[in-house]
């Protein structure tokens, strides 16, 4: 009896995924973690209007989720001032760059992203079987000129840039996006992910055509609107990319439940209004904290704060084990130099002092 037939890229490729989820690392344990301050996510939870409409869309979820996702489609077009033609929306950023991947990027093609930048993105390039270049973070930035010069270098088909940037929490202003896009070379595709936009302060997102044939922008529900556990992303780009989705994305690959909420979490600004503001008071905490215990937190314009541990990566890596142990989920970024840091979510006041707790006791155990 054969084995699965696997194709012989898929043969070639690691047993491995981008994340060790925080459910997988709980049943390793034996016990739940106290505070959970490592994926992202918004401790703060939904609107409750999106509660609302999730609730009442229940009742119908023994139905497919409209294909063509009209209504999303349009109100996300309406809250940009464009049209539905330059709206897709799929499982979250992560599907959509699978699907962009596969429509763009195949075996003899060439891709460019930085060193240590967000692992999905690669996982789908080596998945279809692309060529990835990767170019080192500048000063704990993405190194905007460098990614432009290597794109050039080797006629890449995509660049991919997340503007403000996981795992730094860093970004660049929009005159320097704009001024990259310029750079780029005739035919190259700049993947924009924006995840973390709703939460940056002005300045950070440049204005871009919809029509533009060089960007796709990337957003989400999963961040500042604190819907993960739906996974509802969408794009913004010219019609002819948009409607290229079509040929390979999955159509009911979008619930009832995932579209009805997005809408209603959508249409409540003032929700992601007062998100705003919680978030930066726990960016302001988080990073007192880390003064406290000797750790110096980088400037951050998203929903988490990125602290310099002051060494190596074996020392970033045995707090982070510590911390784990002692019940508060949190990550790091895995490439050298990077590594020498600890990613901490925004969370609740309750989530915080956890983090109070526990990180003095991590680094009194590794320091001895």
């Amino acid at each position: 009896m054969t084995g699965p037939r696997l194709t012989p890229l898929a043969i070639s490729l690691p047993d491995t995924v981008p994340f060790v989820g925080p459910e997988t690392q709980e049943r390793n344990l034996g016990r739940p973690f106290r505070a959970r301050l490592g994926a992202n996510e918004s401790g703060f939870g939904p609107s409750p209007r999106a509660i609302a409409a999730m609730a009442a869309a229940a009742t119908d979820a023994w139905m497919y989720g409209d294909p063509e996702m009209h209504d999303l489609r349009a109100a996300i077009a309406a809250h940009h001032g464009t049209t539905p033609a330059h709206v897709i929306v799929g499982e979250g950023i992560d599907g959509l760059l699978g699907t962009l991947v596969r429509l763009i990027a195949g075996p003899g093609d060439h891709v460019v992203t930085s060193l240590g930048a967000y692992p999905t993105f690669n996982f789908h390039v080596a998945g279809f079987g692309a060529t990835l270049h990767r170019v080192p973070y500048r000063d704990d930035h993405e190194d905007l000129p460098a990614l432009a010069a290597l794109a050039r270098q080797v006629g890449a088909k995509l660049v991919y840039v997340a503007n403000p940037d996981n795992p730094m929490g860093t970004w660049h202003n929009a005159q320097a996006v704009l001024d990259f896009i310029d750079t780029l070379p005739e035919g190259t595709l700049l993947v924009l992910d924006e995840a973390y936009v709703d939460l940056a302060p002005p300045g950070v997102a440049p204005t871009i055509s919809p029509d533009d044939p060089r960007v796709i922008r990337m957003r989400t529900f999963s961040k500042g609107y604190g819907l993960a556990g739906l996974r509802v992303g969408y794009a913004l780009a010219a019609p002819a990319l948009i409607r290229a989705f079509d040929k390979v994305r999955n159509h009911f690959g979008m619930g009832r439940v995932a579209q009805a909420g997005a809408m209603a979490a959508l249409a409540d600004q003032d929700w992601l209004a007062d998100v705003r503001g919680r978030v930066a008071t726990a960016r302001a905490r988080i990073a007192a904290i880390g003064a406290e215990n000797g750790l110096t937190a980088l400037p951050s314009a998203t929903n988490f704060v990125t602290l310099d541990c002051g060494r190596d990566g074996t020392f970033a890596r045995a707090v982070l084990e510590e911390c784990i142990t002692r019940g508060l989920f949190i990550r790091m970024p895995g490439v050298a130099p990077l590594d020498r840091c600890l990613r901490i979510s925004v969370g609740t006041d309750v989530d915080l002092d956890v983090m109070a707790e526990v990180l003095p006791q991590a680094l009194a155990a590794i320091r001895g």
